[in-house]
């Protein structure tokens, strides 16, 4: 089980910043939502910012609306509202906003071989940058590999280690275009991982590169 008192890695204030504001892109959003139900120092940070982000809004100068304006808003409140039925909810293991984009479970996950025993499921979201679900076997490499752009890996399962340190549940990397690793899982259990790139990676190996196109990394 996560605790946050494990969490090591955290978020950065600018990707904080950019979920407050609205910024970010869908994939970087999901990794930020799905860390901070994991983690209680970032959801406080993430909370002090919104409160913020609030304080300013409310201490600027109002707009004067019309009286025509007004009387259209004021009509509009008399209309009734239909009440939605209420969605049923599955029990998941996994963090509620990766839980909503897959419908359910780990078992729930389409997953598909990029090699190695390595297997992804890419998720949908917009096209500002990708996410997807990593099956790392425990004791297998993800290929060497560098960075065009920004990558956040998430971890929900297992462990993994690359040059920079040891990753467990909730800890989140964030990778860019200065750090080029192998990340590889820690024996004895599988590494499940949320990640979000904002450009292709760079493959170091020659198969990795040519099947690049085909799994859309």
């Amino acid at each position: 089980m996560t605790t946050c008192s494990s969490i090591r890695h955290h978020l950065n204030d600018a990707l904080l910043m950019g979920y407050a504001s609205g910024h970010l892109s869908e994939a970087f959003g999901l990794v930020v939502a799905t860390h901070v139900t994991l983690c209680d120092d970032c959801r406080a940070r993430l909370e002090s910012l919104e409160a913020l982000g609030g304080a300013v809004i409310e201490s600027e100068q109002e707009t004067p609306v019309s009286t025509e304006a007004l009387a259209r808003m004021m009509a509009r409140l008399d209309v009734p509202v239909v009440a939605a039925p209420p969605i049923a909810r599955r029990k998941s293991s996994l963090p509620a906003p990766v839980a909503a984009y897959v419908g359910g479970d780990l078992g729930s996950v389409k997953w598909r071989p990029v090699g190695g025993g390595v297997r992804q499921a890419i998720l949908p979201t917009g096209s500002q940058a990708t996410a997807r679900l990593l099956h790392i076997p425990a004791g297998q490499a993800v290929p060497d590999h560098g960075h065009r752009g920004t990558e956040l890996t998430l971890v929900l399962r297992g462990a993994f280690r690359d040059a920079t340190d040891r990753f467990g549940p909730g800890d989140l990397e964030i990778a860019d275009e200065d750090l080029s690793h192998k990340p590889v899982a820690e024996a004895g259990e599988d590494c499940i991982c949320l990640a979000a790139t904002d450009a292709p990676l760079r493959f170091l190996g020659i198969i990795p590169r040519l099947m690049q196109p085909l799994f859309r990394i």
